[in-house]
């Protein structure tokens, strides 16, 4: 099939890469003309485990290549996704200015029967807005679809999630467009998920408001377990062996961040609103992932006393592991809060210094943990990255000025760090 994805973000590009592979003809587009040109040149601007190398053959392929000019891809696509960003207008409002300006664009090029499908997270009715958008500026009696087809990708994990989805999940008003969706998802041989528009575009927010909930009640009893010397892991496997609850997304933290979920929670909040309906458990959720960062502060105030003049290492600056993306980062609110309180900082993360960098002034940027660690007053575990995991910490107690780990990830034994000689703060574990 011939594809078009509109906005080659996180997104964008692992869908349209995705779909080359599994044999279309993809052409992604971005308004960015500097971001088109590198990835002609095979330059791909976000770091995802293997994306780089499943373009690079799907170039070579022929079923991949990107353009700037939307009228190119409406002309040459049957199916035209959309997957420009929907960040926070500031109010907790999804700004949907983007998705507003590519249907325009594509109203004003379309001149045969084309599927017009959201991909980008949006609040309930935009595909109302969409629809009305087209048919006000389209020119002639050109017939067209809108439908809605949510993505469940996880940064570090994309491409593997596309290509082994839980399930997929078509928004559709006719059965055109239905059964261009289902030809083109066939391959995934995964379960479908075939409903009106609103409510795939619901499915979407109520999923991620839903794992927001619980990471942020996995972090409220760590902060019980804190309390009494219950150990948080040991509490969140004995739940998560229970199949109506399971195991994935009850690790106590720093909380969660990234671009989706305070985005997503925020936009469902503020649609919930406009609707009549306050969701107060929602907006639990949204404190206790806030009173987290404060809560893991706390322990760090605790350990070295007076925060002014330390040299305090942070390890990790991404949201999450195996990826770049610092959008929300719990780890870069960690340092800017440090950093108020009078603390020298030094940092590593192993893919996402460059785009720190830009974000984050008056640190030191290390080349790997050993220089981060070397004349610390304690060190820091900001983002669960596997390299962090086989750390030689006979190497780190002699770099360190004292054997102090503070972990907001709770990555190693507590029994194992006192061995070795260490004092080991973390969340929600019986510390040492």
């Amino acid at each position: 099939m011939n594809v078009a994805i509109i906005g080659t973000g996180y997104v964008g590009l692992v869908t349209g890469a995705c779909l080359a592979k599994l044999g279309n003809k993809v052409i992604c587009v971005d308004s960015d003309s500097k971001k088109i040109k590198g990835l002609e040149k095979g330059i791909v601007p976000i770091y995802e485990p293997g994306l780089r190398a499943l373009i690079s053959d799907n170039v070579k392929r022929r079923r991949i290549y990107f353009s700037t000019s939307i009228k190119e891809a409406v002309g040459k696509s049957e199916v035209i996704f959309i997957s420009v960003g929907t960040p926070d207008s500031g109010s907790g409002e999804a700004d949907l200015t983007g998705i507003e300006k590519v249907a325009l664009e594509i109203a004003m090029s379309l001149k045969g029967y084309r599927l017009v499908v959201e991909k980008s997270t949006v609040p309930v009715e935009t595909g109302r807005w969409v629809k009305k958008t087209i048919t006000t500026y389209i020119k002639g009696k050109v017939e067209f679809d809108v439908a809605s087809n949510p993505e469940f990708l996880r940064e570090g994990s994309a491409i593997h999630d596309f290509m082994n989805p839980d399930r997929i999940v078509i928004g559709v008003e006719s059965s055109r467009a239905e059964g261009l969706l289902l030809k083109l998802y066939k391959p995934l041989n995964a379960p479908v998920v075939v409903t009106n528009i609103k409510s795939a575009e619901l499915i979407k927010h109520a999923s991620n408001a839903f794992l927001a909930t619980k990471i942020s009640f996995i972090n409220a009893v760590s902060r019980i377990c804190d309390i009494v010397g219950a150990d948080i892991k040991e509490v969140s496997c004995g739940m998560g062996l229970d199949k109506r609850i399971g195991r994935n997304f009850l690790d106590a933290g720093l909380g969660y961040g990234g671009s989706c979920f305070p985005k997503d929670l925020a936009a469902f909040l503020s649609i919930s609103g406009k609707l009549g309906y306050d969701f107060k458990l929602l907006k639990e959720v949204k404190k206790i992932n806030e009173e987290q960062k404060s809560f893991f502060i706390g322990k760090i105030k605790e350990a070295l006393w007076i925060i002014k003049g330390k040299n305090i290492g942070v390890l990790g600056l991404a949201f999450k592991p195996n990826t770049d993306d610092i959008r929300n980062s719990p780890a870069l609110g960690l340092i800017r809060s440090l950093q108020e309180e009078g603390a020298r900082i030094k940092v590593y993360d192993p893919e996402a210094m460059d785009k720190a960098r830009r974000e984050v002034t008056g640190i030191k940027f290390c080349p790997d943990p050993y220089k981060v660690a070397a004349g610390c007053d304690c060190l820091l575990i900001a983002t669960d990255w596997d390299e962090f995991k086989k750390l030689d910490f006979l190497r780190m107690k002699k770099l360190l000025k004292r054997p102090l780990v503070i972990d907001g990830r709770n990555i190693y034994d507590p029994f194992k760090m006192l061995k070795l000689g260490f004092s080991y703060i973390c969340i929600g574990r019986k510390g040492v």
